[in-house]
């Protein structure tokens, strides 16, 4: 590594300008040096915004990391980790990847390991560093490796720390590709490998790294098609019509990157199948083309001749927010999603994603504004109102502002610009054939659209609206499961005199968020009846049986069922009803003034009681198989003795059970924290015991509690 003082002077730069002094090339090059590395990049972190940006890239195209050349913090990238870690983040090969980076993996599935770092020091991030290395490389990073590349970025960060204290600009430098191998020992080596080259039968053609012809013999530019002099010096995607297919640029990635040969078969029109084999290196890929004879099966069909070329930049863009935004669920997370992984990456600095409902514009979010009231304007508006939201929305037509004075000059009126941006993006989002919004990417300063640029973004506009789509639907979905909830559980709790209650309900956070865990107090003076019961599933049909338990149960005790008796009967309920669901529960018929509590449990966990002098106990009681099993299942009772003081403490199993943790040890704690604070207020009291719970706060399952203390008796 050398140092700053080492730095050569600047060297010309192509066209003739002067290059800077390449300080992050260099550091970046010897640091893949010294690891042997066949890539990387130096990211630097924005001082007016949380976002990092590529400053350099080596040892491969720069339009390998084209989705990520403007990333936020929050990123699920392994650079994006490691600064807001401030950790070494090691990707030993695909399936890690795939599991831990879903969304990279999408673009670049291909076998190659990465180690990402910060770069910083102990006062300051000023960003951060990854490199790669091809899939050979060992699934672990060696302690010799990993003492490396610490050492290099730290010693970056005190250059870039000295730089910024000494007010100097910071030379980045180039992006640095590897240099080809020198040529043969003389001319005549030289014409001498050419000649037998172009005897050989089957084609040969050298690429460089982005993929440009350098080099082709006789029989390849008879295979392709094309005279050499037309083919050298240009990519050969772009120049051969029938190889533009995404499928063989993937190839010619996915070589480079992993350092292993890849092929393919590609159709010639008419009719002729050729085969081409990859042979790749740090400097470029070394392609054998030959007639593949055997491959008549194969059901492709022609590639079409007046395809536009792709570039690879709006492949991996668009397969990469794609995974980004399946993961979206309700209508914020896609907001939150656009302004995470979109913004950032087209450099956009503010969004709004605007609905409609009843005839009228609607902002379902907003994100980057420093005065949201110019945005809010928009809700309500009318979609006959003429602006360019609506217009996006109504007609399905993208727009594109390059500045303000072209918006005013098409939009003129308070409408036309409202939050003091220098252009803008409006991309309809058009789902299931019919508009579902409009999404507004901001720019701070005047900004011109290219053809290609619009491209990536209305493709954009597409995915953003298949994901809003579904995310409209789901909370739609979750509103009325949650309406169906609160009215299936009691608003509150009337307990007797000598009774005091509290009760929490959590719903699970998968599937719609709505559950058969319930609870109920029912007054029948001078007893009171409380009861708690959990019905398997997390959904409406659960949701709807607890319903029609709770309902039963409120029946069988108001005609003045015993204990036994009400769960005797609401299992014959629940089995006459014919659902294939079961259902735990936990009855009791309280009797303040005597101080008494009769239990029927019907394969629900057993209750803790903590007494007046702090002991706890988990109560061992009698009980009967689930309900809705056995028609003729018996549920026998059990006396417990309340002291006033005492508190019961009635739960489903979502309180206690998480994978990994055993039951006994998560009764042990929650008997510790009753013992501790279980004097406490009950409303308290019935927080912490939510706030305690490992299994509460993962919420795979739903979650009730009910707490009951006997107070003092006149």
């Amino acid at each position: 590594m050398v140092g700053v003082s080492d730095v050569p002077g600047p060297a010309p730069a192509a066209g003739g300008v002067p290059a800077a002094h390449p300080v992050l090339s260099l550091a970046l090059v010897s640091m893949m040096q010294e690891v042997h590395a066949h890539s990387g990049g130096v990211y630097l972190l924005r001082a007016d915004e949380p976002v990092l940006e590529l400053a350099v890239h080596a040892g491969m195209p720069r339009a390998f990391a084209a989705p990520w050349e403007r990333v936020g913090l929050s990123a699920p990238i392994p650079v994006a980790d490691a600064v807001h870690d401030r950790r070494l983040v090691w990707v030993g090969g695909e399936e890690q990847m795939a599991r831990c980076y879903p969304r990279i993996a999408v673009v670049l599935p291909y076998p190659f390991a990465l180690a990402a770092l910060p770069v910083a020091t102990e006062h300051r991030v000023y960003g951060a560093v990854f490199v790669t290395w091809p899939g050979a490389h060992p699934p672990e990073l060696s302690d010799w490796e990993r003492d490396h590349l610490w050492t290099a970025c730290e010693r970056l960060a005190v250059r870039l720390e000295r730089a910024a204290r000494e007010g100097r600009p910071l030379d980045q430098g180039a992006d640095v590709l590897s240099e080809p191998a020198s040529a043969v020992a003389d001319t005549l080596g030289s014409v001498e490998a050419t000649r037998m080259v172009s005897r050989l039968p089957y084609g040969l053609v050298s690429l460089d790294l982005h993929g440009r012809i350098g080099f082709l013999n006789t029989a390849a530019a008879e295979l392709l098609g094309r005279p050499a002099g037309e083919l050298l010096g240009t990519p050969l995607w772009g120049s051969v019509p029938w190889l533009n297919d995404p499928m063989y640029e993937d190839r010619y990635r996915g070589a480079l990157l992993s350092q292993q040969v890849m092929s393919f078969t590609a159709l010639r029109p008419p009719g002729e199948w050729l085969s081409f084999r990859m042979y790749p290196s740090t400097t470029g890929l070394s392609v054998r083309i030959s007639r593949a004879r055997a491959v008549a099966e194969m059901a492709r069909g022609p590639a079409r001749k007046d395809a536009p070329a792709p570039r690879l930049v709006t492949i991996s863009q668009v397969l990469s927010f794609a995974g980004a935004l399946t993961e979206a669920v309700g209508v914020q997370d896609v907001v939150q999603l656009v302004w995470d992984e979109v913004a950032p990456a087209v450099g956009s600095q503010a969004m709004v994603i605007l609905g409609s409902r009843g005839g009228r514009l609607h902002v379902l979010g907003h994100r980057g504004y420093p005065d949201p009231h110019p945005v809010e304007r928009f809700h309500g508006l009318p979609l006959t109102e003429r602006t360019p939201g609506t217009h996006a929305l109504n007609s399905g037509v993208p727009a594109f502002f390059d500045s303000r004075e072209q918006l005013e000059r098409l939009y003129p009126g308070r409408h036309a610009t409202p939050d003091g941006f220098a252009a803008w993006a409006y991309l309809p989002l058009i789902a299931s054939g019919r508009p579902v919004g409009t999404c507004v990417l901001a720019y701070a300063e005047p900004h011109v659209f290219p053809a290609d640029e619009r491209a990536v973004l209305t493709s954009l506009g597409g995915l953003i609206a298949q994901a809003l789509e579904r995310a409209l639907l789901y909370d739609a979905k979750h509103r009325l499961a949650h309406g169906l909830q609160q009215a299936l559980l009691p608003n509150s709790l009337a307990p007797p005199p000598g009774i005091e209650a509290a009760a929490r309900y959590l719903p699970a956070t998968h599937g719609m968020e709505i559950g058969g865990d319930f609870y109920d107090l029912v007054p029948t003076l001078p007893l009171t009846a409380a009861v708690i019961g959990d019905v398997q599933g997390h959904n409406v049909t659960a949701a709807g049986l607890m319903g029609q338990i709770r309902t039963g149960v409120r029946a069988y005790t108001t005609v003045g069922q015993a204990p036994h008796e009400v769960m005797s009967s609401t299992n014959r309920l629940l089995i006459d009803l014919g659902t294939e669901l079961f259902a735990s529960c936990l009855y009791l018929r309280l009797d303040p003034a005597r101080g008494r509590a009769v239990m029927a449990r019907a394969g629900h966990p057993p209750p803790l009681l903590r007494r007046p002098d702090g002991q706890v106990r988990v109560l061992d009681l009698a009980g009967g198989p689930l309900l809705g099993i056995d028609p003729d299942a018996v549920y026998p009772t059990t006396e417990v003795s309340l002291a006033p003081g005492s508190v019961l403490v009635l739960y489903t199993d979502g309180l206690v059970e998480t994978p990994g943790t055993d039951i006994e040890e998560a009764l042990i704690g929650l008997a510790a924290l009753l013992s501790e604070i279980g004097d406490h207020p009950l409303e308290r009291l019935a927080d912490e015991v939510i706030r305690h719970s490992a299994a509460a706060r993962e919420r795979s399952d739903d979650v009730a509690v009910l707490l009951l203390r006997a107070c003092e008796r006149p």
